[in-house]
């Protein structure tokens, strides 16, 4: 999957937050932190620093969603972050993603967080951001 693929898949999936370029996700890919896991219909971007990963965002077609592949590429992240040194993941999902906050929860994820008012939809509506964390 190429960025531009993969900002197409975004862009399908987000709204708020807003989904990403094929520039901004080409910018994270050309870190030396970062890195992608993929799927035949998803991916998931991540990055450590410093003992510490992050999961930047997922993607999972929504024709293909419940299948399996979030939880496959969240096994993925977890073994490849824990290769890159990372002894702890964090990430943020939006308040109303109750889809995105299961799959964490069953990744072993819980809530740490959260920042108010942070994501900001089109029409004006804000929403909290939950911050979630786990131990590899």
């Amino acid at each position: 999957m190429t960025s531009a693929e993969m900002a197409a898949l975004h862009a399908l999936c987000f709204v708020t937050p807003r989904p990403w370029s094929e520039a901004e996700i080409s910018d994270l890919l050309s870190s030396r932190f970062c890195f992608a896991i993929k799927a035949v219909s998803g991916f998931l971007l991540g990055r450590v620093v410093a003992g510490e990963a992050e999961l930047l965002t997922i993607a999972v077609d929504p024709a293909a969603r419940r299948q399996g592949i979030g939880t496959g590429l969240m096994r993925d992240f977890l073994a490849e972050a824990a290769k890159r040194g990372a002894d702890s993941v964090f990430l943020e999902v939006a308040d109303f993603n109750t889809s995105a906050q299961r799959l964490y929860l069953a990744s072993g994820f819980t809530e740490t967080a959260r920042r108010r008012g942070y994501y900001h939809a089109p029409d004006g509506t804000l929403s909290d951001a939950v911050v979630m964390a786990c131990t590899i």
